[in-house]
């Protein structure tokens, strides 16, 4: 019986979770016959089984402590339920990029490409270390759910040649790539939803943590998802950005404040991700500098972020944290600290390019001016794909 069947979704996933653990080999083939789709693969399996770590965590924390400079720290209940609501997102929005990866490179390693499968895989090789969050709720036994990882690497290495269909001799270097892209993936968007643990952390019942719709909105999801495939095979067959051609975009003034140093570089070489230019500004005791970066492929996460309806507000002493969207639809970040007057605003352009201000003793509405100076319009037509120059072919004969 699949998974994704309509009827006892308890019995159903409990049978899954002992068979893929205890006979993950034959599990791997009854799982690549079986139909699926995103949403029900989410719904079904991810999102409960996601939510053991976050819940087991937030129960331990608040229950047991967290161990802190050898002590037992218990963290207020909004702080903690904050920080496992930013862990549940992270994961759910990390299975669906690892898919997204796994998809998109199949070709080079002789796999069929093929979404669903490979979501399948993101899914079900979790399981190990899903279930295993169930030790966080003891804190002292939580290194105990990372060493479960290990178990999930090998049921990743058994089910992706099964269900994408790789070259026996491209398999290893395939699972490799996938395991590298997880933790980058992890990195990625521990950064992005970063700003909501911190609030959830730190800001305890100041911090407001929205979604409108109340559930993931699994269209717009799987939208995103499509939009993070695109950018990634865009980056491939698309020219880098230029860093000398970002410099470009930085005024000799804004908002005001006279340019004082610029500088531009590039780290990586496929998407443009890594091409940045900066220029410092200063005007009496202000400063600040105005930084533009290519981030390549990586930017399209914030559709998948968009996905989720997250907003976010939180307002502690005298320091604010916001996260939303402007009215063009472009996601913006933005804090600010009275007591230290330190200040950050930034804007995603064309889901590829962020612009951020940040300095001290400038007040929010120049940093918001000086980002909004830069010529957005300009921006978007340089995000659109540029074809790379093409290697000369080989003589005849």
């Amino acid at each position: 019986m699949s998974i994704v069947e309509p009827g006892q979704l308890g019995a159903r996933l409990t049978a899954r979770v002992r068979a893929i653990l205890t006979a993950p080999s034959a599990t791997w083939d009854e799982i690549e016959r079986e139909p699926a789709s995103p949403a029900s693969l989410y719904l079904t399996y991810v999102m409960p089984l996601a939510a053991i770590g976050p819940v087991a965590g937030f129960i331990g924390a608040v229950v047991f402590g967290n161990p802190k400079d050898g002590v037992s720290f218990r963290p207020p209940v909004l702080n903690a339920l904050g920080a496992g609501i930013a862990a549940y997102l992270t994961t759910l929005v990390g299975v669906f990029l690892l898919a997204v990866v796994i998809n998109t490179f199949a070709p080079s390693f002789g796999a069929k490409r093929d979404q669903v499968q490979a979501l399948k895989v993101a899914a079900y090789s979790g399981t190990a270390a899903w279930l295993a969050g169930i030790f966080l709720i003891f804190p002292p036994f939580g290194p105990l759910a990372y060493l479960a990882g290990i178990y999930s690497l090998y049921l990743l290495y058994l089910g992706l040649p099964k269900l994408m269909k790789s070259t026996p001799g491209k398999t290893a270097a395939y699972v490799v790539l996938a395991v590298v892209a997880a933790i980058l993936i992890n990195l990625v968007v521990t950064a992005v939803i970063q700003p909501i643990k911190r609030m959830g952390e730190e800001f305890g019942a100041a911090a407001a943590v929205t979604s409108p719709g109340r559930a993931v909105d699994m269209g717009r999801l799987e939208a995103a998802g499509a939009q993070v495939a695109a950018a990634a095979e865009r980056a491939r067959v698309t020219e880098p950005t230029d860093p000398e051609v970002l410099k470009t975009f930085l005024p000799a003034s804004a908002a005001g404040y006279p340019r004082t140093a610029m500088r531009a570089g590039s780290v990586g070489t496929s998407g443009g991700a890594g091409a940045s230019a900066e220029a410092s500004y200063a005007k009496g005791d202000g400063t600040f500098m105005l930084t533009i970066t290519d981030l390549g492929e990586a930017g399209a996460l914030a559709g998948i972020a968009t996905a989720f309806n997250v907003q976010s507000s939180t307002e502690s002493g005298r320091r604010y944290d916001r996260i939303g969207q402007t009215p063009e639809g472009r996601m913006s970040t933005e804090s600010f600290d009275s007591a230290s007057k330190h200040g950050s605003y930034s804007l995603l352009v064309a889901e590829r390019f962020m612009v951020q201000a940040e300095g001290d003793a400038v007040p929010m509405a120049s940093l918001k001016a000086a980002v909004s100076g830069i010529d957005m319009a300009r921006l978007q037509v340089l995000a659109k794909p540029r074809p790379a120059p093409d290697r000369p072919a080989p003589p005849a004969g």
